[in-house]
């Protein structure tokens, strides 16, 4: 699959015609997951780009994006496969209405199977592999991961009825996890791996530039400065990115150009998603410069 991209810097360029800012480290890891065929786990607090990076990749590439959204719970049959019962005793009621019978054996062929991702992906036809997301695989049980060693390992899928299904070419496969619990080392052992940081000031203003057309100069500078803080203070939830680009995005349209008290407080659901943190932020307000007595220059 090296073909898809010459290098690291080429991945560089091309995510970023789409609007996706990535650092030497991600696209590197990208282009790696390219050129070996393995999947990437991409771990990092939420909000970083983690899932926007399968997103922006599909984009890139012009291919289809099959997303996996993980939860405890989720079955095999919700990502792998399942079969079409309702078609299947349709088709019982038919054959017995003309006074026949039909073989179980009948019942189970492709006519009947219904593609979830994760067989979606191994059946891809199309002239470029797909990308796969497996979103927040750390939500989804222990027992679930057992059931991606040989798709991660071979990419194939067996079914029984039917035998084993095999990827012409495997797909790009991105897995997230914010880890709210360890993975089990086989997975790990299975995929590429890369840690996404909160961007550096620097990264950040930029992410902002780019997502928000319409925010000024110092709206973008006051924003970076005040996000920053905010994180290096003790919150269950340490606003990320997509928080960033949120508030920003909010101060934008409400047309502030450079955020007071005010206008914090009144936006302030957009950074702290929880009352705990808002109550801390708010205490904050002072020391992060913003005072009750200040008004809007």
């Amino acid at each position: 699959m090296s073909e898809l991209f010459t290098d690291a810097d080429d991945v560089r360029r091309r995510l970023d015609t789409v609007g996706h800012l990535v650092d030497e480290g991600t696209a590197t890891a990208l282009f790696l997951a390219t050129v070996l065929d393995r999947p990437l786990l991409v771990e990092g607090e939420p909000g970083v780009g983690k899932t926007s990076l399968a997103k922006a990749l599909a984009q890139v590439l012009d291919t289809a994006l099959i997303r996996l959204q993980c939860y405890e719970g989720l079955t095999a049959s919700e990502a792998l496969y399942e079969w079409n019962y309702q078609r299947q005793l349709l088709a019982i009621r038919l054959t017995e209405a003309h006074g026949e019978r039909i073989a179980d054996a009948d019942l189970f062929t492709e006519e009947y199977l219904h593609d979830r991702p994760l067989l979606r992906a191994v059946r891809h036809a199309g002239p470029l592999p797909p990308v796969l997301l497996i979103d927040e695989i750390d939500r989804a049980d222990d027992e679930f991961e057992a059931l991606l060693f040989e798709f991660l390992g071979e990419w194939a899928i067996t079914i029984p009825e039917l035998g084993t299904f095999a990827a012409v070419r495997p797909p790009l496969v991105i897995l997230t996890s914010n880890r709210s619990r360890e993975l089990h080392d086989a997975l790990r052992r299975r995929c590429l791996y890369h840690w996404i940081d909160f961007p550096s000031p620097e990264r950040a203003a930029q992410i902002l530039r780019r997502s928000i057309p319409a925010a000024n100069e110092p709206l973008i500078a006051s924003a970076t400065e005040f996000i920053g803080r905010v994180r290096r203070l003790d919150l269950d939830k340490a606003p990320g990115m997509a928080e960033a680009i949120d508030w920003v995005a909010a101060l934008a349209a409400l047309r502030v150009s450079l955020p007071v008290r005010a206008d914090i407080l009144g936006t302030l659901s957009a950074v702290a998603k929880s009352p705990d943190d808002r109550t801390a932020v708010i205490g904050a307000l002072d020391e992060l410069g913003y005072p009750e007595q200040a008004s809007r220059p």
